[in-house]
């Protein structure tokens, strides 16, 4: 090996990464900014977990009980509903996570020293987030034992039973709710990689002229590249739900056709947001890392800025949707916003990514 042709290489590397400081700034920022998303923004602990409260006792004692629940942090008061169905639906929506059900003899049980239930429903499709919301409930059951028995001087059997019943994933098995955010993951990461490298290749191949000068219209060159991916999009899809219901026996309680046509609509978004950012760089390295940037994790467990920011990508939406769709068998008369926030999405990147390329045309 002759060192000296090596150390000419090497200078040669150097001189030619200081003539592109476009992707120089790109490879020294993203890296700080994603460590410090991900520093700050995710958590491991899951609190505020949006609650409604049923409660058919209306009296001191079971508001006394409800705001011990809140008091723990791992609930936050939502809305009164007027039933217990109507307790069920606003978890199955997704519009809360948890459910109080005080019955209406609450009170009156307590003041004649007979035992009485309480029940909480928590959508377990999260395990981190479920667990330490029932361990929550069962501790201020326990504190509420302990000051009525004190009160009455003693007992043995415990005057309030807090019954906590974990809706959708009763056994608490993490690869029920990983299964599905692995498809959405899945999706967004290798779409937006793809196409955001599409046009930049095209550019470094010398083929983009042979495209301006065809009589395609810019619309019908950014469907004719996004189109064969869709199929790719499917195929991905359909291969990791098949995986996680043989291996880990994740089921698929939702509509098939309602979850392949809501899958539609996040692939196109994914899509269009990777032509978006193929038009934002010059070469290959610059696109590579600007995507990277939208990359972003999809935790419960950030804190409101980081969910501010989440909800400005469809994968926020997607998994909300299909998290809803297999575990919770919901259609898509339920989960109509996120199928608005998606083809939203999808008409949008794709026309920004359409006059984007219309000005490298120019």
């Amino acid at each position: 090996m002759n060192l000296e042709r090596v150390r000419t290489m090497v200078m040669k590397e150097f001189v030619q990464m200081r003539r592109d400081p476009a992707t120089l700034r790109l490879m020294l920022i993203v890296p700080v900014m994603q460590l410090l998303i991900f520093g700050f923004a995710i958590r491991t602990e899951v609190r505020n977990l949006p609650t409604v409260v049923l409660d058919e006792s209306r009296t001191a004692q079971s508001r006394a009980f409800v705001e011990k629940l809140i008091a723990t942090g791992n609930f936050r008061a939502g809305p009164q509903v007027d039933s217990y169905a109507a307790a069920l639906a606003e978890v199955d929506a997704g519009r809360a996570r948890a459910a109080i059900v005080i019955p209406p003899s609450y009170a009156r049980d307590l003041a004649r020293g007979r035992p009485t239930t309480v029940q909480v429903l928590v959508d377990a499709s999260d395990p981190t987030a479920s667990q330490a919301a029932i361990g929550a409930a069962q501790l201020v059951g326990q504190r509420t034992n302990l000051e009525q028995l004190a009160q009455r001087g003693g007992g043995v059997q415990p005057p309030v039973d807090v019954r906590v019943r974990p809706l959708y994933n009763p056994a608490l098995r993490s690869a029920v709710f990983i299964v599905p955010g692995i498809i959405g993951m899945i999706l967004s990461n290798i779409l937006i990689i793809i196409t955001a490298l599409s046009i930049v290749r095209e550019r470094e191949t010398g083929t983009l002229e042979q495209l301006i000068v065809t009589p395609l219209a810019r619309w019908e060159i950014m469907i004719g590249k996004i189109a064969p991916y869709v199929l790719v999009g499917y195929v991905q899809m359909t291969t990791v739900l098949v995986v996680g219901a043989t291996v880990f026996h994740v089921p698929v309680r939702g509509p098939l056709l309602a979850l392949y046509g809501a899958s539609f609509l996040f692939i196109v978004a994914n899509l269009g947001l990777g032509l978006f950012i193929s038009t934002l760089g010059r070469n290959q390295a610059q696109v590579t890392q600007t995507a990277f940037l939208f990359l972003l994790p999809n935790v419960q467990a950030m804190p409101p800025a980081a969910q501010a920011v989440g909800a400005l990508l469809p994968l926020t939406y997607y998994l909300q949707l299909i998290r809803g769709i297999v575990l919770k068998g919901n259609g898509l008369l339920q989960l109509w916003p996120q199928m608005l926030a998606l083809a939203g999405f999808a008409v949008a990147f794709f026309v920004f990514a359409t006059r984007r390329f219309s000005k490298t045309l120019e």
